[in-house]
């Protein structure tokens, strides 16, 4: 059986005994919450300890493998351009509709008291409402402070100077200092598959207590989630069209034609790589791009640019603000979506479920949102992977019809 299916097994097992114990005997159903919820919170908190020092390696070593490629010429400095300019839109468009999509469902109180938090944690509640204090949070005045304190954002844009300074140092210091984070990074990959051995217990135990306090409402509410994911998903796949439209100088019926061989592939293997020999033929037969240009932009497209991603932690901070009732500021949003793409950007590589970990904990955290959903978010995650994909290759495909025009119009 593989992880994914262990995991959604231990899902729906914890809340079918949840549901079934609520039915048959409520007052047993809450002394049996009681017991579950706390091996549920210590599987978390295992997950939440390789947070820290797994972020602050993956951005150092991202930085740096980003600034190699964009050295390599001009072709690659503008596929990066494009590839952050696109990341940073569909973040921005993330924190925007996520949480208007998600107000359109009723919002169920039960379950505040369910997850184990009846009010806003005391993180959110600090956090930087303005934007001065907002702007001044950004740079931590002690960075070994804003790691102790979990403060993900001050610890990022640490680690985004670190990584430049990185670049200018010496090369055979900073090869030494690179294999250091890369060390760091890998250890703490294995430490989160130790715990994420434990997920179908973990996630069993939380699904109960919460089942067993709310009954069909967080079941309901994976669902809410699962179907905002998948909307979202859709529509920024869809805005890839104009994009191509006006900065790629594309037709519309030629370029959807074209998308179609290497969507195919996408959906039934949920791999943006196992599409790229498809990405490949479209770009040089059907829309004739330069080779130079395909060549370069799609392969690094397929390792460096998840279009998807960053959708996909606004997505996830914003239904655990509407689980629990929580506005969210514009200064909390846009601090979100920037610190997204940052982090999209990193975390490319990482194997399996410990994406979903890495990635969607620091934007959370950073947003001052509890954290108790994500363990039940990370067993219904898989579903949308299929329409992840299919927006990953479409925007591949669009950044690579960007950079041929771009490219054109120098030689012209």
């Amino acid at each position: 059986m593989s992880a994914t299916s262990r995991v959604l097994t231990g899902l729906a097992a914890g809340a079918l005994i949840g549901l079934l114990l609520v039915g048959w005997n409520p007052a047993l159903a809450l002394q049996v919450a009681n017991v579950a919820q706390p091996i549920g919170k210590l599987w978390l908190n295992a997950l939440q300890m390789t947070v820290v020092p797994l972020v602050l390696a993956l951005v150092v070593v991202g930085v740096n493998t980003a600034t190699d490629a964009a050295a390599s010429g001009r072709i690659a400095r503008r596929a990066i351009v494009v590839f952050i300019v696109v990341l940073t839109g569909g973040a921005l468009f993330a924190a925007l509709a996520a949480p208007l999509v998600f107000a359109l469902f009723p919002h169920n109180p039960a379950l505040i008291v369910a997850l184990g938090r009846a009010v806003v944690p005391s993180a959110a509640l600090a956090a930087p409402v303005g934007w001065v204090d907002a702007l001044i949070a950004i740079v931590p005045n002690n960075a070994i402070m804003a790691a102790a304190q979990s403060a993900m954002l001050p610890l990022v844009v640490f680690a985004l100077f670190l990584g430049f300074a990185l670049t200018r140092i010496a090369p055979a210091r900073r090869a030494m200092l690179l294999e250091f984070f890369q060390a760091i990074s890998d250890a703490m990959i294995v430490i989160v598959r130790w715990v994420l051995w434990a997920a179908p217990l973990g996630v069993f135990a939380l699904i109960l207590s919460v089942c067993a306090r709310s009954g069909l409402g967080m079941l309901s509410a994976l669902g809410v989630y699962v179907l905002v994911e998948c909307l979202l998903y859709l529509a920024v796949a869809v805005m890839m069209l104009p994009v191509a439209m006006v900065f790629g100088g594309e037709r519309l019926r030629r370029f959807a034609a074209a998308l179609v061989p290497a969507q195919v592939v996408a959906l039934s293997t949920q791999s943006s790589l196992a599409s790229l020999p498809a990405m490949l033929e479209s770009a040089d037969r059907k829309l004739g791009y330069p080779q130079q240009v395909t060549a370069l932009v799609l392969p690094m497209a397929v390792s460096l640019f998840r279009l998807t991603s960053p959708v996909q932690y606004m997505t996830s901070a914003a239904f655990i603000a509407w689980a629990y009732g929580i506005d969210l500021s514009t200064a909390q949003l846009v601090a979100g979506a920037l610190l997204a793409v940052v982090v999209s950007l990193g975390s490319v590589g990482l194997p399996g479920q410990v994406t979903f970990i890495a990635t969607n904990l620091p934007v959370a955290q950073s947003m001052g949102l509890p954290l108790s959903p994500l363990g039940l978010m990370l067993a219904v995650d898989t579903l949308p992977d299929a329409l992840a994909t299919l927006g990953n290759v479409t925007a591949d495909l669009t950044a690579a019809s960007v950079v041929a025009r771009q490219s054109q119009d120098d030689t012209a």
